[in-house]
């Protein structure tokens, strides 16, 4: 499991320099049809790009678990610590999307 563990940083690499970019005021990273009645883009930059933040986390300590051992109860937390973050993540993004877009689109 030593791949999927060097794949999830890498993924994990990749995401926090989206939230980072992100949180910083790059809006240009999320699609416009999601910003169509933001009003405060950078409260808006801020809380997408903290929201963003399980992802990460997620997908570290489930390479972590995974560099344990191929075992099933191993694989099996692995897995489900990625969808667990995955969940909040999504979760945390649909919140933001309410409070500042009024819904999805």
């Amino acid at each position: 499991m030593l791949l999927y563990a060097i794949i999830m940083f890498l993924i994990a690499g990749v995401f926090i320099w989206l939230s980072a970019a992100v949180y910083r005021g790059r809006t240009d990273l999320i699609h416009d049809y999601h910003m169509t009645r933001v009003t405060d883009m950078a409260g808006y930059a801020r809380a997408f790009g903290k929201a963003l933040i399980p992802f990460p986390i997620s997908f570290v300590v489930s390479g972590v678990i995974g560099l344990f051992g191929e075992e099933g109860v191993f694989a099996i937390a692995s897995v489900a610590v990625l969808l667990i973050g995955i969940a909040v993540g999504t979760t945390m993004i649909l919140i933001v999307q309410k409070k500042y877009n009024g819904g999805l689109f």
